[in-house]
C-alpha cells in the first residue's frame, strides 16, 4: 500500500504519502548504526507507538529487550521505546514534529533524535531540552549521509 497509517486520539486513521528514497535510505543507515553500536537491544523502523493522542510510528527506534517483551504480541509498542527518531519529511510541519516529540517522551523516550533532510542529527533528552549528542550513544554521529 503507497501509504503510511498512524492514528489519532480517537482512533481514526491518518494516512501520509510514502517517504521519498533518500528517507528511507536516512531511516536505514540510522538503523544499521543503532544496531551496530547496540546489539544488544531492538532496532525497529517504522516503530508503532501506543501515544497519548493515538499510534504514532517513530520511523526509526531503538528499545531495550525489556520494552520488546512488554509489548510481544501486540500491535504496537505500549510504551515508548529509549531511543524515538523522526527523519524530517518536506511534508512535516514544525507543529507535528513538536507534537510527536512531545508524545514520544509522555510514553516513556529517553532520548528523542531528529534528522534533518540534509542528514543534521539533532538529540533531546525531553522537548525544551537539547542535547549535544546522545547520552545513551555517545559514539552516534552527528550527521547522516
Amino acid at each position: 500500500m503507497p501509504y503510511r497509517f498512524e492514528t489519532d486520539e480517537h482512533g481514526q486513521i491518518i494516512m501520509s504519502p510514502p517517504p521519498a528514497p533518500d528517507h528511507g535510505n536516512k531511516q536505514g543507515e540510522i538503523a544499521f548504526l543503532l544496531r551496530s553500536l547496540s546489539p544488544e537491544g531492538r532496532t525497529i523502523t517504522e516503530c508503532p507507538i501506543s501515544t497519548g493522542k493515538g499510534v504514532k510510528a517513530a520511523d526509526v527506534a531503538w528499545c531495550s529487550e525489556q520494552v520488546w517483551r512488554e509489548s510481544k504480541g501486540k500491535s504496537c509498542l505500549v510504551s515508548a521505546p529509549e531511543v524515538c527518531v523522526e527523519v524530517i519529511s518536506p511534508s512535516n510541519s514544525p507543529g507535528e514534529i513538536e507534537e510527536k516529540v512531545s508524545l514520544y517522551f509522555e510514553a516513556g523516550a529517553r532520548e528523542v533524535w531528529l534528522c534533518s533532510s540534509e542528514g543534521k542529527m539533532e538529540f533531546f533528552k525531553s522537548p525544551d531540552s537539547k542535547l549535544n549528542g546522545s547520552e545513551l550513544f555517545p559514539d552516534f554521529p552527528d550527521r547522516i549521509e
